[in-house]
């Protein structure tokens, strides 16, 4: 039972994702969902500054509460993390909730060539990090 949270993480991203496109047509794509509310063009931010709320707070929440976050990295490495996933999604044009799991719901090829690739290259990159650590 200590995976029960993964599962249900799994099944809030799942239900979001069907809520999203059930009442509003809408992928949800975290990547697009953010870079269009920059473009701040009225009538489209309301649910996008909702739906981003609804993954930020819930970890700000958590914050709070005092309940510890596994984040033990340097802030040098987390920002060039945050920049090579940013530069990832721009070349797939999508990131892993788009095509992981809109996309591959879909049964879009490009998703799951997508999505196989996110994980190889996931893959890849913790066996180096593992092997350098």
């Amino acid at each position: 039972m200590e995976f029960i949270h993964l599962i249900a993480g799994g099944a809030a991203i799942g239900s979001a994702a069907a809520i999203l496109i059930a009442l509003n047509g809408r992928i949800a794509g975290i990547s697009g969902i953010y870079s269009h509310l920059l473009q701040l063009r009225p009538g489209f931010l309301g649910w996008r500054v909702m739906f981003l709320l609804g993954l930020l707070l819930p970890g700000l929440w958590l914050g709070l509460q005092g309940t510890p976050l596994a984040i033990h990295a340097k802030p040098a490495i987390i920002f060039a993390s945050g920049l090579l996933v940013g530069i990832g999604t721009h070349l797939a044009s999508g990131c892993t909730s788009g095509h992981g799991v809109c996309g591959m719901a879909n049964l879009s090829s490009r998703s799951i060539v997508a999505t196989l690739t996110f994980m190889a290259v996931a893959m890849l990159v913790r066996f180096f990090v593992g092997a350098v650590a």
